[in-house]
């Protein structure tokens, strides 16, 4: 009874935000996002937590897919190709934490390649059935091409090996645009499974996270951060524009989850 009670809250709550103008929408949004920086600014008593929370919310998303995936055991929804770009980027990204920090990122993200190889396993082999290859139809090399085009062009100047930072600035842009096949996924598909979302939902928490460090940084410097003498000419303003890049698609997917939502097209139990 309570959870149906629940259930139906939630469900009248949606509604009225349905009915709710576009502006109004745009401005709540907005005002959310404000208090949120706000409150984060005022809890974070150095900038290092932002990524540390960053990365560990996305931990959580990873092995809470993972607990899902052996629970429903099924993987209909999921983005295979996601999640190889995924664990491509931390690849890339663990190999230069590895040899230029060695620090609480480079264990976040140790854990959460391990859990992404066991996303790819179960998908490719353990419920390898359910997967749906045929919605799952965006090219990669759409997205590491240019990944990898840009790292080339635009990477920080720092005293590690050259090929070091284009790598770390391959795995910054690669993670920006890793989420388009899910986004195409769900799009093809015209509905949007529960755990999936949750999982999406989790990755755009954990961008949230960052994209406030570099909001909050910009601010306080009056925009000079964006182009500190050293950091590669204009490496800072790309990483930036990267955070921005994910930050919208993922507020896209928040967009088509929200709709499929209040149109019914969101799958709350999937079939074995």
């Amino acid at each position: 009874m309570g959870t149906k009670r629940g259930s139906s809250r939630m469900s009248v709550l949606f509604e009225r935000l349905r009915k709710l103008p576009m502006k109004v929408k745009i401005f709540c949004g907005a005002l959310l996002a404000l208090c949120a920086l706000v409150a984060l600014k005022f809890t974070f008593t150095s900038n290092y937590y932002y990524f540390i929370a960053s990365e560990t919310v996305h931990v959580i998303g990873i092995i809470a897919l993972i607990y899902k995936l052996f629970a429903l055991k099924t993987c209909s929804g999921l983005s295979l190709k996601t999640q190889e770009l995924t664990a491509l980027f931390l690849a890339a990204r663990l190999c230069c934490s590895t040899l230029t920090e060695a620090n609480i990122h480079t264990v976040l993200d140790v854990i959460s390649l391990f859990s992404t190889l066991v996303v790819i396993w179960m998908i490719r082999f353990k419920l390898k059935s359910s997967y749906i290859k045929d919605l799952d139809n965006m090219k990669l090399y759409f997205v590491v091409v240019p990944s990898a085009i840009v790292a080339v062009l635009i990477h920080p100047f720092t005293h590690h090996w050259r090929v070091i930072r284009i790598v770390w600035a391959f795995s910054l842009y690669l993670e920006a645009v890793s989420v388009l096949p899910q986004l195409r996924f769900m799009k093809n598909a015209k509905m949007v499974e529960t755990f999936t979302g949750y999982y999406v939902f989790a990755l755009g928490v954990s961008r949230f996270m960052a994209l406030a460090y570099w909001i909050i940084q910009i601010y306080e410097t009056g925009g000079t951060y964006l182009f500190l003498a050293g950091s590669g000419y204009f490496w800072f303003l790309a990483a930036f524009l990267a955070e921005m890049v994910q930050s919208f698609i993922l507020a896209d997917f928040c967009y088509y989850y929200m709709k499929s939502f209040m149109q019914g097209q969101l799958l709350r139990k999937m079939p074995v």
